[in-house]
């Protein structure tokens, strides 16, 4: 069923008929016939969707809406927003994959009756699986108690069975739960109401049909990504190799909590175990429900997510964690400083001001069993900064602090720093000779901006971590890792940052290292002058028929496909900056069971941002690789086009300048409008046999640019710590 009052933007027309922004502008200027704006401002305006349709389908531009894409239009206009109707759809897909019977009961019929049924049909399914109830007064009450009077407090609910102890009368409280919260943070999956719910009907609907299609889990996520890929600034999300390495750090763990869970990319990568509970909290309500229902959808383990600053609103004050998993907000200086001065989880020293990150280190502390373990995504000043020196010191000398591992810049937001991953244990007795372990895999960063070798990074840090926590020391690991002991670092600074403790890499190894450099970049110039194009011999320009990639795709010469906003997390994604860089795939794109685009051999690659003329022609390196946003495919029908011909026009400067379209900060490339000439197939492939020549060249000179610069490095470096004379 079609929404009449939902809104689409331009850019979600572009997405609707696969062509750049530029083109929908051209179609509001060109045709009178063109919807008018329904909503928006003057400068991004918003249309009726059902309207664009029948116009896109009338101009022959579209033969049918994809369902994923209107479902996504449906949830992005919503009235009340994307977050509102991500709630309302995530509870009807718990519905779905929980009990279909019963939403095959309810929704048949119109929308008014699915709106009046649909509430206690959910009840059935958020009351087991969340534990909370919400009652009509706006108060929470437990799963089966009287009408709430005096405690109000959340409950420990098995998958199974609802269990609600009554603490007040003796009952046995849940395993770590000594005492319950008397006033628990905000409810995070809130109980809809049937005029809530009534507008959402259309597209419940249809998210129950593409749920058919893809699973109610898939389908989640595929919508919860296209939400975040549409507002990047308001969400600081953990990458899920990150996420992974965190986890796996951690350990096997039962009950696990994340006191700052944004989306939920720390707990969804646990391994799920028998009888797993799940702690969430986020002082984003929205952020809150979503990672509650992500976390139901993925698996059976209980889950517990409340809305709440866990600093100063701590939802989980009984609890004692198996592992802690948390990427804090970093540099808060409003994190309850002035009303937290006297609260009894600063065991190890009253935070700083400018410490928060050290208040969430303690928090954590505080909700761990004795010997649990805590991860923390930490900036490096942390390590460093004087103002904390003190607690630093005293969670060295009580055994709490672990491990402190430097991670590769771009492994996180913000991408430009290289962030500390602090491995912390509540101790279960003093230590006798403490060490901590310091690791540092800075020299695993990659390329390009999908991130660094994260196997690699892996390889190491697990390695070393592992072989620490069971032996209690690690032989010393030059340039990567050491086993320190804590009285070396109980000087005036307190300085904990890896690099500053860590043996250089052996010098015979640096020395080989830079002779083997030096050896391919010999070896790579000499082929470099070997590809140098012979002199050009001038000659007045061509006058050819010209034709445009849009009319190629729709004459069937070429198929257009556009990059996506995920899939599958493990597959390379090759990225824009991949592209303009000649390297080969780096990325990760959000973790969904979205159809990814799939390049193949012969495929040409256009970045669509930056304004440069550079095209790329799928070869052994990024085949099989999916295709990152911000990229358009075209696959050439080998009968009619040539790949390298078609990317070599494709390059011209001249050509780029016409189909781009300038905004106050980017450029945007318009593939559609790109022009090449119309030539026989042989033809063709004599200029494409030069194109590829060219290109030869060009990736040679690249990696001589690359070796050169490693060269230089490794000199300085050398001449600088002795391991290179400098004669």
């Amino acid at each position: 069923m079609q929404d009449n009052a939902t809104e689409v933007t331009a850019a979600g027309i572009a997405r609707l008929a696969g062509v750049g922004r530029a083109a929908v502008s051209n179609w509001r200027r060109r045709h009178a016939d063109f919807p008018k704006p329904v909503g928006g401002t003057e400068t991004s305006p918003s249309f009726a969707l059902a309207e664009v349709e029948t116009w896109l389908r009338h101009q022959g531009k579209l033969a049918e809406v994809p369902l994923r894409e209107r479902v996504w239009q449906q949830l992005a206009g919503h009235p009340e927003g994307p977050a509102a109707a991500l709630t309302h759809v995530g509870c009807v897909l718990l519905l779905i994959h929980d009990r279909p019977t019963v939403w095959l009961e309810v929704s048949a019929g119109s929308d008014e009756r699915l709106a009046a049924l649909l509430p206690a049909a959910l009840e059935q399914v958020t009351v087991p699986r969340f534990g909370w109830v919400q009652a009509e007064r706006g108060v929470h009450a437990e799963v089966g108690a009287e009408p709430p009077s005096t405690v109000n407090r959340p409950v420990a609910v098995n998958t199974q069975t609802v269990n609600t102890p009554d603490v007040a009368s003796g009952g046995s409280a849940a395993p770590h739960a000594p005492a319950a919260p008397a006033t628990p943070a905000a409810l995070a999956v809130p109980l809809l109401t049937g005029p809530q719910l009534l507008p959402s009907t259309p597209l419940l609907r249809g998210a129950a049909e593409l749920a058919a299609e893809l699973g109610a889990r898939q389908t989640f996520e595929f919508l919860l990504g296209r939400h975040l890929d549409a507002n990047p600034r308001q969400f600081t999300t953990t990458p899920t190799e990150l996420a992974r390495l965190m986890a796996d750090l951690a350990g096997p763990s039962r009950t696990v909590l994340d006191p700052a869970c944004g989306t939920g990319a720390l707990l969804r990568a646990l391994d799920a175990r028998p009888g797993q509970e799940l702690h969430a909290q986020d002082s984003a309500p929205e952020l809150a429900v979503l990672t509650a229902l992500r976390l139901a959808l993925q698996g059976r383990a209980t889950v517990r997510a409340a809305a709440g600053d866990s600093l100063r609103a701590d939802a989980f004050p009984w609890l004692r964690a198996d592992a802690v998993l948390c990427h804090p907000p970093f540099n808060e200086r409003n994190w309850g400083h002035d009303e937290l001065a006297y609260d009894p989880r600063w065991e190890y020293g009253f935070p700083a001001r400018a410490e928060s990150e050290l208040a969430w280190v303690q928090h954590a502390l505080a909700r761990l069993r004795d010997g649990g373990t805590a991860v923390l995504l930490m900036p490096p000043a942390t390590a460093s900064r004087r103002s904390g020196r003190r607690i630093r010191a005293d969670l060295l000398r009580r055994g709490a602090l672990r491990a402190v591992v430097a991670l590769p810049v771009g492994a996180a937001p913000p991408y430009n720093i290289p962030l500390h991953l602090w491995v912390l244990r509540r101790p279960e007795k003093a230590p006798g000779q403490p060490e901590v372990l310091l690791a540092d895999a800075g020299q695993f960063a990659g390329e390009g901006r999908g991130g660094p070798d994260w196997q690699a990074v892996r390889d190491i840090v697990l390695d070393a971590w592992r072989a620490h926590d069971r032996d209690g020391t690690l032989p010393e690991r030059p340039g990567l890792a050491r086993s320190v002991p804590v009285i070396e670092l109980l000087d005036d600074d307190v300085d904990l940052a890896p690099a500053r403790h860590l043996p250089p890499p052996a010098a015979a190894d640096g020395a080989e290292q830079l002779a083997a450099v030096r050896e391919c970049l010999d070896e790579t110039l000499r082929l470099t002058t070997g590809l140098t194009p012979s002199p050009a011999m001038t000659e007045r320009p061509a006058r050819w028929p010209l034709t445009t990639v849009g009319e190629l795709a729709r004459g069937s010469a070429l198929v257009m496909r556009t990059g996506g906003n995920g899939g599958h997390a493990r597959v390379p994604v090759l990225t824009d900056h991949d592209v303009l860089a000649g390297t080969g795939p780096s990325g990760t794109l959000p973790e969904t069971d979205e159809e990814a685009v799939l390049t193949e051999a012969g495929d040409v690659i256009v970045p669509v941002l930056g304004g440069g003329s550079v095209v790329r022609v799928v070869d052994g390196t990024t085949v099989g690789a999916v295709l990152g946003r911000n990229l358009v495919l075209l696959h050439p029908d080998p009968a009619a086009l040539d790949p390298w011909f078609l990317a070599g026009f494709l390059r011209g400067t001249a050509n780029n300048r016409q189909a781009s379209s300038y905004a106050s900060t980017a450029t945007r490339l318009d593939v559609r409008r790109l022009q090449l000439p119309r030539l026989p197939l042989d033809e063709q492939r004599r200029y494409g046999t030069r194109f590829r020549a060219l290109d030869e060249f060009e990736r040679a000179l690249r990696h001589a640019g690359r070796l050169g610069d490693q060269l230089v490095r490794g000199m300085y470096d050398g001449l600088t710590d002795g391991t290179v004379p400098p004669g």
